[in-house]
């Protein structure tokens, strides 16, 4: 993993030379050009003035591009990267004009005479060489970055060793036709000149492509695809509802919508939130992911899960939901757990909106009672734990009377505030339904009770009896 400092310097390393290499080829490729009257290499010459015009943007962009986001910039400033190499297509769609207009008019209107010197090859060769050095270079650190404006300058010159080898060519066969007198080879000089200019042309048009691409927010071709078919082996999520994706520089954005069961809770719904991230980045490494998610009815619903997701919805905790079907009439009993500093007024009309609230998303239920709860928001202040022998061996012979429960253990009384608090652990088969094991709870606590009137609150805690901690 590279450090954003050293990412800065080793870009505008690469970018300092190239623009160092342009200047230099421009400068002798115009003092040839002129020389020697070819307009191959005027041509070449001036397709090098623009490769260092956009040598200058591309090392003006990368010094901003790398700029960390700010409150002006929220994205960043990686488009910067993207629109100079926009720049660029246009200056070389420039140069097409004018080389095509050129050599029409030495074709057909008026011929100049062409003079190939020592110079003009020595030239052109070593442009070719420097235009390798610099795109392999510029190549490599684009690659290693995804700097879309590197790629354009390596892009460029990787062409221009193509088109400089074009300009060779027809100062070649115009040498060729003069010496052996083949006037029609005359022509070769503008013939390479429109040679250059359709390789200009196919290098913009493809760079063309990509710069608007990314100034219009265009999703890679493909990476849609594949976010989708990681992002549904999420567990949890029932449908991917969109997926945006857009580029600034060398880092993307991805916006995802999803959809999670309604009774998902707050932290559940940031897991899978989580997740969801983590599986766009295995396609797209260090994207800024968003999720946003949105509940909705799972497929399945049953009617516990849909009287759950209204308390949900209105952040109401119910719990021990009972639904019986009294002659075809569905009678649910609940209990709601509210802040005990409500007064008895509040709590009912909230109780009331629930209730009202179940009715309307579940309209097959007949009639609903409601227990309230008072939910506590304060810490109890209580004498410390201690143990009593009596009421230890009477409770314990209680339990005898349940052939379900292997044993009781730890058993602890407290008193808080007056009342009498115990609680126990009590083992059970592994493989006793859960519903079972509530029931026998139940039981317990009503018959600790009439054993001990003055126990205010039992809790049994229920163990497997592979889970035995005594």
């Amino acid at each position: 993993m590279y450090s954003p400092k050293s990412m800065r310097a080793e870009k505008r390393a690469v970018a300092g030379s190239s623009l160092l290499a342009a200047l230099a080829m421009t400068f002798f490729k115009i003092i040839v050009g002129i020389t020697t009257g070819s307009l191959g290499i005027l041509s070449e010459a001036a397709h090098s003035g623009l490769d260092l015009i956009a040598a200058i943007i591309t090392f003006l962009s990368v010094r901003v591009s790398d700029k960390p986001a700010d409150a002006d910039h929220q994205y960043g400033h990686g488009k910067i990267e993207n629109f100079s190499a926009f720049l660029e297509t246009g200056l070389l769609l420039l140069t097409c004009v004018w080389i095509i207009y050129e050599a029409v008019q030495r074709l057909f209107f008026h011929h100049v005479h062409i003079e190939p010197s020592l110079a003009a090859f020595v030239v052109l060769v070593a442009s070719m060489i420097v235009d390798y050095w610099r795109s392999r270079a510029l190549g490599r650190i684009a690659a290693k970055y995804d700097s879309q404006a590197l790629e354009a300058d390596a892009l460029h010159f990787s062409t221009d060793i193509w088109s400089s080898s074009v300009v060779v060519l027809g100062l070649l066969l115009v040498l060729l036709g003069r010496t052996y007198g083949i006037d029609w080879l005359q022509d070769a000089d503008p013939v390479a000149a429109l040679a250059v200019a359709g390789i200009v042309v196919y290098v913009s048009w493809r760079l063309a492509r990509k710069t608007i691409d990314a100034l219009l927010d265009a999703a890679p071709l493909g990476v849609r695809a594949q976010i989708l078919d990681a992002v549904a082996k999420v567990e949890g999520l029932l449908e991917v509802d969109r997926v945006r994706i857009r580029r600034a520089g060398n880092r993307y954005f991805a916006d995802l919508s999803v959809a999670l069961a309604r009774s998902v809770t707050f932290q559940r719904a940031e897991q899978v939130s989580d997740a969801v991230t983590a599986a766009v980045r295995r396609v797209l490494p260090d994207a800024d992911v968003v999720v946003h998610s949105v509940p909705r009815p799972a497929d399945r619903e049953n009617i516990f899960d849909r009287i759950r997701a209204v308390a949900t919805r209105h952040n109401f905790n119910v719990h021990d939901v009972s639904v019986q079907n009294l002659k075809g009439h569905l009678h649910v009993e609940q209990h709601l757990e509210l802040d005990e500093r409500l007064s008895m007024k509040d709590a009912h009309d909230r109780v009331t909106l629930l209730e009202s609230e179940i009715r309307k998303d579940v309209p097959e239920i007949s009639s609903i009672l409601t227990h309230i709860e008072s939910e506590p928001s304060t810490i109890e202040p209580g004498d410390e734990v201690r143990r009593d022998a009596e009421l230890e061996r009477k409770l314990k012979a209680i339990v005898s009377e349940f052939p379900e429960v292997h044993d009781v253990h730890d058993v602890e009384v407290k008193h808080v505030r007056g009342r009498v608090y115990v609680s126990c652990h009590c083992t059970f088969s592994d493989d006793l339904p859960l519903s079972r094991v509530h029931d026998v709870q139940t039981d317990l606590e009503i018959r600790f009770k009439q054993a001990a009137p003055e126990l205010f609150r039992v809790l049994i805690h229920p163990e497997p009896s592979t889970d035995n901690r005594r």
